[in-house]
């Protein structure tokens, strides 16, 4: 941290006792733990241009969560722009991510209940009445395809984007659902473990009112192909099952340009 945000940061949190850098990082941002008399706090920083606009938008969306009592998102301190790069500070939360948490399990039982608390965490939030304060599109996914096409034509893809697999997601849209609120990003490495379940989103910068069946079919992505798994996942999520071309389109197709 240089003089001037550390004295920005210390301005709203009070003096700085201890910065840790966290072996566990995000491949968008730095990660960073601050320690102050007042408690730990969690300071992000991004640099390229693309995730310095996913992480104000993080930043605008636990400013506006963070009204609504009982939402489960860490808590919004500040967010600070340099010339080449971003921060957003926020609570530390005493937890793990999922995937953290499966590689720890001591047994499959164990795996298996914290497979079932995701799904019940995931149910419980697209019940929830959607927020009037979040980001609503008229067309959650044909923005979406909008957003895949800009990323693509600016090199800004990985994976398996193609414009090829883009003409295809454009042509062969599902049915559409009902929306709901959705995470956008809803994979094991964004939700947080606490005290043995599933209990709080993390990277919320995606968070908005759209097509449930995007969250589910990130949620199930490592262990699609494991029955007792996903049965698990499917005893805490019972509201809707995603079939096998929805799991196609939407994780393995549209999630290619994100």
């Amino acid at each position: 941290m240089n003089d001037k945000l550390n004295e920005v940061v210390e301005q709203t949190i009070g003096p700085i006792k201890k910065i840790t850098l966290l072996d566990e990082q995000g491949w968008t941002s730095e990660v960073c733990r601050i320690t102050t008399s007042e408690g730990s706090f969690l300071l992000k920083t991004s640099y390229i241009e693309r995730y310095r606009s996913w992480l104000k938008c993080e930043a605008e969306t636990l400013k506006k969560l963070n009204r609504i009592e009982g939402f489960s998102v860490p808590i919004y301190f500040g967010f600070f722009e340099e010339e080449k790069k971003s921060h957003l500070l926020m609570s530390f939360e005493d937890g793990i991510t999922l995937t953290k948490a499966l590689k720890l399990a001591k047994s499959d039982n164990d795996k298996l209940t914290l497979i079932k608390s995701f799904g019940q965490f995931l149910q419980n939030f697209h019940e929830k009445e959607p927020l009037k304060i979040l980001r609503h599109e008229e067309d959650w996914l044909e923005y979406q395809l909008l957003r895949a096409q800009h990323y693509f034509e600016k090199g800004q893809t990985d994976g398996n984007a193609s414009l090829e697999l883009l003409i295809n997601l454009m042509s062969n849209r599902p049915k559409t659902v009902k929306q709901t609120m959705i995470h956008g990003d809803c994979t094991t490495d964004n939700v947080f473990v606490i005290n043995g379940k599933v209990q709080l989103f993390i990277d919320v910068g995606a968070m908005t009112i759209g097509d449930p069946r995007y969250d589910e079919a990130l949620a199930i992505r490592k262990f699609k192909n494991n029955p007792e798994y996903l049965g698990a996942f499917y005893e805490g999520y019972t509201r809707y099952r995603v079939n096998n071309a929805e799991i196609q389109y939407f994780e393995e197709g549209l999630y290619e340009f994100f």
